[in-house]
């Protein structure tokens, strides 16, 4: 039967994320921008574990939702907490403003972003669980069960990609480039600000700008941002639409 046009989307999804050529931040954005796209969610966001344990949001497809998806460690409560301890899918939730709540101040502050249902599946490297995938809906019926059967698949051939990278085979060395990439997130956190303030565009208008122009470049991101925290803005960059 003929393919769909969604099921080549899949297919060629499956096929980037297995690459395990590709810089670990850039690998994990187009996670969640492959999972947001095709299963019609607001957002998704990638947290992955670091050397000491604790979890920590790498990644959003859009980066308005970045401190939502960073709330969930500080507050302790949220569905990649849940899924992160449990090493399990965590089905669709919905969030309500009143009565019994799973996560009552997390849900707090998703109902203030647009957030009406959550769920999240683990994000695994080989055997080992490194992180989760959350998956936001604006929407009171997405994600459904189904969906996470997808969620999940693309999540491990992102975690195929990753266990690959340099042969890695221990937990350790997983977590180790995952920190690294956590470690980089860092100073593109504070590129965006100035880029932010220099150029007068909002946080994810600087992302993207920044993502863009080192994709254009072949420059890894984390090094392009490096150059903006030291000044050195370059001109091209400034003309980004």
């Amino acid at each position: 039967m003929p393919a769909t046009e969604r099921e080549t989307l899949v297919a060629e999804a499956v096929l980037s994320l297995t690459a395990c050529d590709r810089p670990v931040p850039d690998l994990l954005h187009d996670l969640t921008t492959s999972v947001a796209e095709l299963l019609g969610l607001r957002a998704a966001g990638v947290a992955v574990l670091d050397q000491a344990g604790k979890a920590d949001c790498l990644t959003t497809s859009d980066e308005t939702f970045l401190p939502l998806a960073r709330s969930q460690f500080e507050l302790g409560e949220g569905p990649a907490v849940d899924t992160i301890r449990t090493g399990a899918v965590l089905p669709p939730v919905t969030l309500r403003p009143t009565g019994p709540r799973r996560w009552p101040r997390f849900t707090a502050r998703a109902l203030r972003a647009g957030v009406v249902r959550a769920a999240a599946v683990p994000l695994r490297a080989g055997e080992y669980t490194v992180g989760a995938v959350t998956l936001f809906s604006g929407t009171p019926s997405v994600p459904a069960a189904h969906d996470l059967r997808l969620a999940q698949a693309l999540a491990d051939a992102a975690g195929t990609g990753l266990s690959q990278r340099q042969a890695l085979r221990t937990r350790d060395e997983i977590i180790g480039q995952l920190q690294s990439a956590l470690d980089s997130r860092v100073v593109i956190e504070q590129a965006k600000g100035i880029l932010s303030a220099r150029l007068d565009v909002d946080l994810g208008e600087a992302f993207e700008r920044l993502r863009s122009y080192a994709r254009g470049q072949r420059l890894k991101l984390n090094e392009l941002a490096g150059l903006v925290v030291r000044g050195e803005i370059p001109s091209e960059l400034r003309a980004i639409a």
